[in-house]
């Protein structure tokens, strides 16, 4: 097949089943695109389904500023027993300890929210020297990756049976469900393994936006480039701020844009939405320099 750089830009969000990797969702919609030019903006474990945006076309550009978002997701796990990768796809023990009661269970889950350090676990993506942890756990060698923060907004758990529970959670960045789990178990003295899990919101996108590969695999090429959302929707949350043309055509070619000389004024290290009279067509970033702050195109997506 011929693949051509895409005439198109934009994000389609996948609902991931099960049993796919991230990757494989990349080259499963390389062929439904006709292009190479994909990419996706926050690795989901191969047991996950759920929201995963995908970035087509010269979208992929902003790969690198779109893992930043908040979460949501919806999971199940089971209590009494631990696994050594957090969940059932791992190989399960039996831990043979008293299962709480439901009350415990859910202030044990209560107890998760806030700002917290949280290790990564070993079936993660990510890379140490080079190497992703999850290759190193296949060989079975141990890793020692040092804690980073997180926040967690809400967790609730449900109860489904004696030994099975529901949790929902809104989290930021960076943040392991199948570790929150594992946290969960070792708070209660019971262990804990998660059986489940989907997100079901990623920054801006939610389930509600997404489309299963079933769905594309009967669409036609031009009903599924119609999908196509913005690239813009991704930085919903990101100041806009639109350049009179002189100011905009010095942007795009990599002058800083002095804030005294378009009245306006932002802290340093905000990040901008940059639009001109035919729309958004750059990221940008305010520094400080000796002669004052001045907005930096960091990325630029059209001309």
């Amino acid at each position: 097949m011929n693949r051509t750089p895409a005439p198109f830009s934009g994000i389609l969000v996948i609902d991931k089943p099960s049993g796919f990797t991230s990757h494989d969702a990349v080259g499963k919609l390389r062929r439904l695109m006709n292009t190479r030019q994909i990419g996706h903006t926050g690795t989901l474990d191969p047991l996950a389904t759920g929201v995963l945006p995908m970035l087509c076309g010269r979208a992929v550009k902003a790969n690198e500023y779109l893992s930043e978002h908040d979460k949501a997701y919806e999971a199940t796990f089971i209590l009494g027993k631990t696994s050594d990768t957090g969940d059932t796809d791992g190989a399960v023990l039996d831990t043979g300890k008293r299962i709480p009661d439901e009350n415990e269970v859910m202030a044990a889950a209560a107890s998760m929210v806030g700002k917290r350090m949280q290790k990564p676990p070993m079936t993660s993506a990510i890379k140490v020297n080079g190497k992703k942890l999850v290759d190193y756990q296949r060989e079975g060698i141990e890793v020692e990756v040092p804690a980073r923060p997180i926040e967690i907004y809400s967790c609730k758990a449900e109860k489904i049976s004696e030994c099975e529970y529901s949790l929902s959670l809104a989290v930021s960045k960076g943040t392991y469900v199948r570790t929150v789990v594992t946290e969960i178990g070792e708070s209660l003295g019971c262990g804990a393994v998660m059986s489940s899990l989907r997100r079901t919101k990623s920054g801006a996108f939610s389930i509600e936006n997404a489309h299963t590969l079933e769905e594309l695999e009967a669409m036609s090429y031009e009903e599924r480039v119609a999908l196509l959302l913005p690239l813009e929707d991704a930085f919903c949350d990101v100041e806009k701020i639109t350049l009179a043309p002189f100011f905009a055509k010095l942007c795009k070619s990599g002058c800083e844009i002095y804030l005294k000389k378009i009245g306006k004024d932002f802290e340093v290290g905000k990040r901008l939405c940059i639009y001109d009279e035919g729309g958004f067509f750059a990221l940008g970033e305010v520094r400080k320099y000796d002669s004052g702050k001045a907005i930096k195109m960091i990325k630029l997506f059209s001309l």
